[in-house]
């Protein structure tokens, strides 16, 4: 009979323990005070400025005689063409070619030339002599 009372105690101490933790981890009951709230204080008041953002995308259509021959999307800083296939049925949609898109854009320098001679010539400083 020993040690079916031994092996009842050491089952009965961990059971004890357990029960003890759960016990403790009981949250205590709130109190009827209203809480300690903090005093803010007011900080004067900042401007606000509000810059209105493009478009996040645009698109353009292109019509010749009521039927869209073209239509140009711009989304971000992409920009990309959709036009129909050849030989399609255009009238119901349903041959639209691939999208097109614009990679680069070549000037030769013809813009810049054009502009410098619009602001003119009198605000650009003249270049330093060179050196000897």
């Amino acid at each position: 009979m020993m040690p079916t009372s031994i092996l009842r105690k050491l089952l009965a101490l961990p059971l004890l323990a357990a029960s003890a933790i759960a016990g403790a981890q009981t949250p205590p009951k709130p109190s009827d005070a209203p809480p300690q709230l903090e005093r803010i204080e007011e900080m004067g008041e900042a401007p606000i400025t509000v810059t209105p953002t493009a478009p996040a995308q645009q698109i353009t259509e292109k019509r010749d005689n009521g039927v869209t021959s073209e239509v140009k999307v711009t989304s971000g800083g992409s920009t990309y063409y959709m036009k129909p296939g050849a030989g399609g049925d255009q009238a119901h949609g349903s041959a639209l070619r691939g999208p097109q898109w614009k990679v680069m854009e070549f000037d030769l320098g013809k813009k810049k030339q054009k502009q410098r001679d619009d602001e003119g010539t009198d605000d650009v400083p003249a270049p330093p002599p060179p050196a000897k």
